[in-house]
């Protein structure tokens, strides 16, 4: 074979050359989206981290002023509720459940009646059919202290179960309800409670309006909980991804 045969053309070494230049743009341009990219991933990170304290923050202060205005409503509702624990007794599970829901009012309020659209604040305690109570707004129901916050019903929202919306119907605000919740207006075949599903449960409930400066500061702390818990795992799961 001619020696000049087995020589690369120029124009051939120019082609390669081009490919060669090309494989290492390309390759530099690669390794240098990786490192933006790592730093804006550790930007971000460093971003949330600095946010997750502030709200941190701003949750204890909002905490400390909720603080303060749910032991001033203890303070006036905490002997009333008390008495009603006496209520808390053993009741016929398959009564209540074939009955259907019943409402006994235990006292008349003396406020604004309840609607579906009405919103407010309640206190309660909560039993099953063997008199054990699953959750109240004691701070301990056996050997209770104080109450806790007082759960908050807003306007239009389907938070409670069912045999609870339509139960506190007609009440009064300041009133006071006994309510007999067959399984399937609690929680059904959805949620264990009580040691199984559908069971019948019954509630002592308390409805009251309280004020306008408690309820704007309660709803800002939740809101900004949520806002907070979102971030939180936002956080968490990038870090477990870096670490990956």
């Amino acid at each position: 074979m001619d020696q000049n045969q087995l020589k690369t053309s120029w124009k051939t070494r120019i082609v390669i050359g081009v490919i060669a230049f090309l494989m290492m743009f390309s390759t530099m341009a690669v390794y240098a989206l990786i490192v933006l990219s790592g730093e804006k991933e550790k930007k971000t990170d460093n971003g949330n981290a600095e946010e997750l304290a502030k709200m941190e923050k701003e949750l204890t202060e909002k905490r400390a002023e909720l603080e303060t205005m749910t032991k001033e409503l203890s303070s006036k509702y905490y002997e009333e509720m008390k008495s009603y624990r006496s209520n808390v007794r053993a009741f016929n599970a398959q009564s209540v459940n074939d009955n259907g829901l019943k409402t006994t009012d235990l006292k008349e309020g003396d406020g604004e009646e309840i609607t579906s659209e009405s919103s407010y604040h309640s206190y309660y305690i909560g039993w099953c059919a063997d008199e054990s109570v699953f959750d109240s707004s004691f701070d301990n129901f056996e050997n209770p202290t104080t109450l806790v916050d007082p759960l908050s019903y807003g306007a239009g929202k389907s938070n409670f179960i069912a045999g609870w919306e339509e139960g506190v119907i007609g009440m009064k605000m300041n009133g006071v309800r006994l309510l007999e919740i067959p399984g399937e207006l609690a929680y059904g075949d959805s949620q264990e409670i009580c040691g199984g599903t559908n069971s019948p449960l019954k509630y002592v409930v308390k409805v009251i309006k309280t004020s306008d400066e408690y309820t704007k500061k309660s709803e800002e702390y939740n809101n900004l909980y949520q806002q907070y818990i979102v971030l939180y795992y936002a956080q968490n799961q990038n870090l477990l991804t870096t670490a990956e």
